[in-house]
């Protein structure tokens, strides 16, 4: 249970963490955060942000799903590329997490969902303090070695929807295997909605970002566009930088 009487760093802001949660079309971000929301809203004081081109279909999702108070959902249309508005231009999410901050303050974690992109999406270090990318096996299993910023330098991978891993002729533990190398050993969860452990684990290190960014001691990385890359040849994976 967090301490809501935790005396933050005193040159740490005191607001919300803001956790980003980033991936390609279909790879479960919606399915994620309701699970981060059901699994939390006991202990914790939760808002979600979500990213829509032109709907807000995200956000009714999340409502429908009863995961949280309605009104701490709210839902930006980005009416272009999903990328541009949690990176290039981050003033309408700015602003709906502060006003969702400003609705409901204090609140403890604001999680923001990007629209559905490529590899190469991340958020601004200015918009989150931490991020989440997500590929799933079912968009087989050499997606991790294909790297992309998202990949390679999010604060956290997860490799979701495991179980369906045997119906769709990926080796689950070699696609993690791949996403470690690919990360140079940084985090990755292998997640599947029906293995509890895996749902622990993912509660367990989102608890340990927010204690970080308590203690004043979590700083914002900007994890791209300049980022390896790798490359499968001949079983051997390589890694190397292209100037953008």
């Amino acid at each position: 249970m967090l301490d809501h009487a935790h005396t933050p760093h005193p040159l740490h802001p005191i607001r919300a963490l803001r956790l980003g949660v980033c991936g390609p079309v279909g790879t479960g971000k919606s399915s994620l955060i309701a699970m981060l929301c059901r699994e939390l809203a006991a202990e914790l004081r939760m808002g979600v942000v979500t990213n829509d081109i032109y709907t807000d279909e995200d956000a009714r999702f999340l409502r429908s799903a009863g995961v949280l108070d309605p009104e701490r959902i709210r839902a930006v249309e980005t009416g272009a590329c999903p990328h541009t508005a949690i990176r290039d231009d981050i003033t309408a999410n700015l602003m709906a997490v502060e006003e969702l901050e400003a609705d409901f303050d204090p609140l403890d974690l604001v999680l923001i969902e990007s629209g559905g992109d490529n590899l190469t999406a991340t958020f601004s270090p200015a918009l989150v303090d931490v991020q989440i990318f997500l590929i799933d096996v079912a968009g087989g299993g050499d997606v991790a070695r294909k790297g992309g910023p998202g990949i390679s330098r999010a604060d956290l991978l997860v490799v979701n929807k495991t179980d369906l891993a045997p119906y769709v002729g990926v080796d689950r533990d070699q696609m993690v295997v791949d996403a470690t190398q690919a990360r140079a050993g940084g985090p990755v969860i292998a997640l599947s909605r029906t293995d509890p452990a895996s749902v622990a684990e993912l509660v367990g290190w989102v608890l340990a970002q927010l204690k970080r960014h308590l203690d004043g001691d979590l700083i914002p990385l900007d994890p791209g566009p300049m980022a390896p890359h790798f490359h499968a040849e001949d079983g051997v994976t390589h890694a190397h930088e292209h100037s953008h």
